[in-house]
């Protein structure tokens, strides 16, 4: 498949409605002080490896997604033995219940997406048979994981394993419940953003994908879906361009592999709330800035000037190819120790990760043991019921840890800076 091919595919795979509508404003964070706990000696870092595909159950609307990627549609083909009206029926339900989010406005909604994992399996067995139904979600879930790996790959790059892990390469770091991008240069964070993600019913992948290239002035392509005949001023097939108020994707879009991209566009509302399809989410100033980081890193020269001078041309898309591959990194980790602090986020795609096993996981990831912590209860208790996000204070393990934010970029007017711009007392 040639570039161009693969660049008309992301302009309009990823971003399957116009524009992402703002979740609840549910600004829950709340911090305890721990008493320093008793040094304990460093352990090295638990076994349990990040490398794994997202265990997302497959919604409806994810698979209107995926069914409009042809290699998706003929790998389900060969491996399923599928017939033409199978697919066909696929297409139908999973466009039908497209067309039903937006009518009902379900993405304002702040849930976590169990109801469309259980419809999405009914409707599949009922549709497939409980064997092929069974097969699709898995072959669902691995390639919105990972995206087409037919071609295979030499890349050596992987996802860091244990709990919490730092890089010590050039990297971003996208971990999903905290709504937090983070950019990485030779083992040194430089860059913090808050970020939209997206919707439980298109929830952002996880694993490992590569930034290669900025694109400026995207246009978006919309596909032949039930939801777009709803649409006004769009038509399936045609180019919306960037700039218009319909083309959703804003003045930059950076693909990291299928079916995801980073992209701006959202309004500061939309930022540490549900807000895309697949997709990290930012902001127009947000995305500028990232734009011009990932260069730096990367080793790109002249980025500013030259995105300056093809923002002026709305109607011409350019690209720059980054000078060095830069590796992004998709976690889903609800329990972070971040510079001597214990963060329990939210479980947004009911993973089922506020366990009193990973909570050990993560303390004995860095020589810590939950029996030494004075308020060990209180930390319990938080696993089962966590608003957004809960900070208990432990002292002596100061620098220890993932690293708080580095000159946050919230995508408000006013840009924090470090980590008390994310803790409320």
């Amino acid at each position: 498949m040639t570039i161009i091919r693969r660049l008309f595919i992301l302009s309009w795979f990823l971003i399957l409605l116009t524009g992402c509508a703002p979740a609840p404003n549910n600004s829950n964070t709340t911090v305890s002080t721990l008493p320093s706990p008793s040094p304990s000696p460093t352990a090295s870092a638990s076994p349990t490896s990040t490398e794994t595909a997202s265990n997302n159950d497959v919604t409806l609307p994810l698979l209107d997604a995926l069914l409009t990627d042809e290699k998706f549609v003929a790998r389900v083909k060969q491996n399923l033995k599928l017939s033409e009206q199978q697919i066909e029926d696929l297409k139908r339900v999973s466009g039908e219940a497209v067309a039903r989010l937006r009518e009902n406005n379900a993405e304002d909604l702040d849930d976590n997406g169990t109801d469309a994992r259980t419809h999405a399996a009914e409707q599949l067995r009922t549709t497939l048979g409980d064997e092929k139904a069974r097969a699709l979600t898995t072959l669902a879930n691995e390639y919105w994981s990972k995206g087409d790996t037919s071609e295979g790959s030499t890349d050596t790059v992987q996802m860091l394993k244990g709990p919490n892990a730092v890089p010590t390469d050039t990297r971003v770091v996208v971990n999903i419940p905290a709504f937090r991008m983070d950019l990485f240069k030779d083992g040194s964070l430089v860059k913090s953003y808050k970020v939209g993600i997206g919707y439980p019913e298109f929830p952002l992948p996880q694993g490992l994908r590569k930034a290669q290239q900025i694109i400026f002035n995207p246009t978006w392509t919309p596909p032949d879906s039930p939801w777009v005949a709803k649409m006004k001023n769009v038509t399936p097939g045609e180019t919306v361009e960037a700039g218009d108020k319909d083309n959703p994707l804003g003045p930059i879009k950076i693909p990291i592999g299928l079916p995801s991209l980073i992209h701006g566009g959202k309004s500061p509302a939309r930022i540490g709330k549900f807000a895309s399809h697949g997709c990290v989410g930012l902001t127009t100033p947000q995305i500028k800035d990232f734009a011009v980081q990932l260069a730096q890193v990367s080793n790109t020269e002249q980025v500013p000037e030259k995105m300056a001078t093809y923002l002026e041309n709305k109607e011409k898309t350019q690209t720059i190819k980054l000078k060095q591959t830069v590796p992004v990194e998709l976690r889903y980790e609800t329990i972070v120790l971040e510079d001597g602090k214990l963060h329990i986020y939210k479980d947004v795609y009911a993973q089922d990760t506020n366990t009193e096993a990973n909570l050990r996981s993560v303390l004995e990831a860095h020589g810590l043991k939950l029996e030494d912590l004075p308020q060990r209860t209180e930390i319990l208790n938080a696993l089962k019921d966590v608003k957004k996000e809960t900070v208990f204070d432990i002292g002596s393990v100061a620098q220890k840890g993932y690293p708080a934010p580095v000159d946050l970029n919230t995508g408000t007017a006013d840009k924090g800076r470090g980590s008390k711009a994310r803790i409320k007392t």
